[in-house]
This record gives C-alpha cells, sequence and structure tokens, in this order.
C-alpha cells in the first residue's frame, strides 16, 4: 500500500485548499477510505471517510458543511476540498484505507497551515 498526499499549503482565515492522495499498491475501488489530521501536540483526529464507490460520505462535526470528501476510482485518487479553512484546521492531513478506527499514518501526509 503506498499513499501520498499533496496539495497543502498557508492559506488565510476563510480560503480554501484541494488535498490529494494518490493511492497503489491495493484494490482502491474497494476501500473505503478516510482523511485524517495530526495537529501539533496532539493525536490523530478522524476528519472524513468516503465509500468505496463514493455513495457515502461522513464528516467529523467540525469540518460539516466546509469539507468534501471525493474519489476519482480511474486514477485511483482520493480528494479532500476545504473551504472556509480555519486556524484549527491547522495540521498534517493524512489519507487512510477503510474506516476509523484508522491505523498510525504511514505516509508523509500534507501541511496545511491556516494563518493570517
Amino acid at each position: 500500500v503506498q499513499l501520498v498526499e499533496s496539495g497543502g499549503g498557508l492559506v488565510q482565515p476563510g480560503g480554501s485548499l484541494r488535498l490529494s492522495c494518490a493511492a497503489s499498491g491495493f484494490n482502491f475501488d474497494r476501500n473505503a477510505m478516510s482523511w485524517a489530521r495530526q495537529a501539533p501536540g496532539k493525536g490523530l483526529e478522524w476528519v472524513s471517510t468516503i465509500s468505496a464507490f463514493g455513495g457515502n460520505t461522513y464528516y467529523e462535526d467540525s469540518v460539516k458543511g466546509r469539507f468534501t470528501v471525493s474519489r476519482d476510482n480511474a486514477k485511483n485518487t482520493l480528494y479532500l476540498q476545504m473551504n472556509g479553512l480555519k486556524p484549527e484546521d491547522t495540521a498534517v492531513y493524512f489519507c487512510a484505507t477503510g474506516r476509523p478506527p484508522l491505523a498510525a499514518p504511514q505516509s508523509q501526509g500534507t501541511q496545511v497551515t491556516v494563518s493570517s
């Protein structure tokens, strides 16, 4: 299993970012996929999950209405569109196979920093 996240960066409060996760080494279209994040000094926090074919999505309460998870099974890629970003969204974001509880990330993640 290989997961490579990208798309993070520095953005002002209220801004937007789109994260991508390129997946390989497993049957991507047969697996639910999740996003999680880890802020400095805090544990891993689940953010969102999408079912294998994208028909069902789930969100942590603090991101509902601001974040949208999606996937392109033809491209083996998972996405997280993040709008209305807040300073408390600052974290390293990871993608993961499956649903919570999630295993400790084995990938590098992508840094999202929300600051003016």
